[in-house]
């Protein structure tokens, strides 16, 4: 069997396993829709009252995409790397032809795909609400590579956490802040001077700049 046949075996399996699982499938699709419905109610609830949730919701496109982006790679990858070793799987695996990079690659595909699969949802969603938003043609590009840095990242999480339930709970301690503290939510001028720096560092902030063509608000003297 060949590097190639190996990884799309490992994939399908992956893929199957993930239909079965129904609170995966829930949190993948529905749940980035549901978020459109709650905070798509904000902002039209507190449009012109200022502070935060004001913009128009095509403002909030790259913020939604990055939920996804960020939240499913991360846990999903982290918890199962964890898993794998709790199992003692990755031992068990070496005894097979399948070598770890390959199990890496096909979950971080599968992941990919279902990353993909759920923008393609929300975007649709956000269409069906009336929003009016301009997507980058660089999306096709962002979305794969955004999925497979924090794959790589989910990786790394569940290589050194304490358990599964310790890997999904540094996961979100490190997804929340950082999605709300990379230019998202927050629209970047409510931040002080002296922390823009640090968004700066954000991976997700650089997704989220180029993953949609944003309004300037107006300047009203």
């Amino acid at each position: 069997m060949t590097r190639l046949a190996r990884i799309r075996a490992e994939a399908t399996a992956t893929y199957r396993t993930f239909l079965r699982r129904r609170t995966a499938v829930f949190f993948t699709f529905f749940f980035p829709v549901l978020l459109i419905v709650i905070f798509a109610g904000l902002v039209n609830t507190a449009s012109g009252a200022g502070g935060l949730f004001t913009e128009p919701t095509g403002y909030y496109v790259p913020a939604y995409l990055a939920v996804v982006v960020l939240f499913t790679p991360l846990s999903r990858i982290g918890s199962t790397v964890a898993r794998y070793r709790d199992g003692n799987r990755f031992e068990k695996l070496s005894t097979t032809p399948l070598t770890r990079a390959e199990w890496l690659a096909a979950h971080t595909l599968v992941n990919v795909a279902l990353i993909a699969a759920a923008c393609l949802v929300l975007l649709v969603a956000l269409t069906l609400t009336g929003a009016s938003f301009t997507l980058s043609p660089w999306l096709a590009v962002l979305v794969p590579a955004a999925s497979v840095v924090f794959c790589g990242i989910g990786a790394v999480i569940g290589s050194f956490a304490d358990g599964q339930d310790g890997a999904i709970a540094a996961s979100n301690g490190i997804a929340l802040p950082l999605l709300f503290l990379s230019e998202t939510f927050i629209q970047p001028e409510l931040f002080p001077a002296w922390f823009r720096p640090v968004v700066d560092l954000s991976p997700l902030a650089y997704f989220s700049r180029a993953s949609a063509r944003r309004r300037t608000p107006a300047v009203t003297s």
